[in-house]
């Protein structure tokens, strides 16, 4: 099927997207993080609430260390977001081609969007759970990515990949519901504009379409990023559990369980929200207005590099 360069324009608008919401909302990312890490222990919590992780912050002087592991978060979401949506994109296509169908159906886009997403989980999960620990470390004592990454067997890199890889329902239950949602809504305009149809969103509406669509994936998937989390933290000064011990899947739930009760599974949901509807919003909004500019940017580059072989093919 050659390269498909309009795969790489959703991949790269998508990587693009990711970037610089992860960049704006890293200090809530990190607060979040280090709130949810966090387990009772003798029936008292360090953080009563997300804010006592910012107040920590600015009591020790420590603001700037919010930002701690930003650029890792930074490759880590650029490297996943660019792998999932080249990944969904292609996918997409291809299934298009071969079944001979004009549209995806819901069923078919679900399995697309898991599958994207298993590939991502795969490429970028060391730098996922370096950055995990770089932000539970405590305030000012992060070590560097090669440090954190060499700071242990090659195995422990990939801590989490087992529920990253049952996470992959997140994401694709997101662009699911915001694929459905889009249509629609695109679907509704043209019939208000007396079918004049439209084929990108307003800022606005992809905003608000992208929040509800990741509110429903985060709801659903919660208990499964809480646990993740916990078998990432790397300090156990901030509550997270030990690395060289009590990391299994089996032993974090139980441990939930029996010191949290099962309102525990839902700690930090909100902030989880929080982040994730701003963030997912943000992405899918300049998403939609840079697709179409980076479309046309990879067509004059593709174009300027066939002249230049002819150019240079010519006696």
């Amino acid at each position: 099927m050659g390269f498909d360069l309009e795969s790489v324009a959703e991949a790269t608008s998508g990587a693009i997207g990711s970037l610089v919401s992860t960049t704006v909302l890293y200090p809530l990312d990190t607060c979040k993080t280090k709130y949810q890490a966090e387990v009772r222990a003798h029936g008292k919590h360090k953080y009563r609430n997300l804010s006592d992780v910012l107040w920590e912050a600015i009591s020790t002087n420590q603001v700037l260390s919010l930002y701690q592991g930003l650029g890792t978060k930074n490759l880590q979401s650029f490297l996943s977001q660019f792998v999932y949506f080249y990944g969904y994109s292609y996918f997409k296509r291809l299934y298009l081609e071969k079944s001979g169908n004009k549209k995806i159906g819901t069923q078919a886009n679900l399995l697309i969007a898991a599958a994207a997403g298993a590939c991502t989980a795969i490429v970028t999960q060391p730098l996922d759970t370096a950055s995990s620990r770089m932000q539970t470390s405590a305030f000012g004592k992060s070590k560097s990515l090669w440090q954190t990454l060499t700071d242990g067997t090659w195995s422990e890199a990939f801590d989490g990949l087992g529920i990253s890889l049952l996470l992959t329902s997140n994401p694709a239950i997101q662009y699911t519901v915001f694929d459905q949602l889009k249509a629609r809504h695109l679907r509704t305009q043209g019939q208000n504009n007396n079918g004049a149809s439209s084929e990108s969103l307003s800022a606005f509406s992809a905003f608000v379409l992208g929040a509800v669509s990741k509110s429903i994936a985060t709801f659903l998937t919660y208990p499964a990023i809480r646990c993740k989390v916990m078998i990432q933290a790397a300090d156990p000064e901030s509550g997270g559990v030990k690395r060289k011990s009590n990391k299994s899947l089996t032993k974090i739930i139980c441990a939930i369980w029996r010191k949290e009760g099962l309102l525990g599974f839902f700690k930090g949901i909100e902030a989880q929200i929080v982040k994730t509807v701003l963030s997912s919003a943000l992405l899918l909004m300049i998403k939609e207005k840079i697709t179409r500019t980076t479309w046309v940017l990879i067509l004059a580059i593709r174009q300027s590099l066939m002249l230049s072989k002819g150019r240079i093919k010519s006696p």
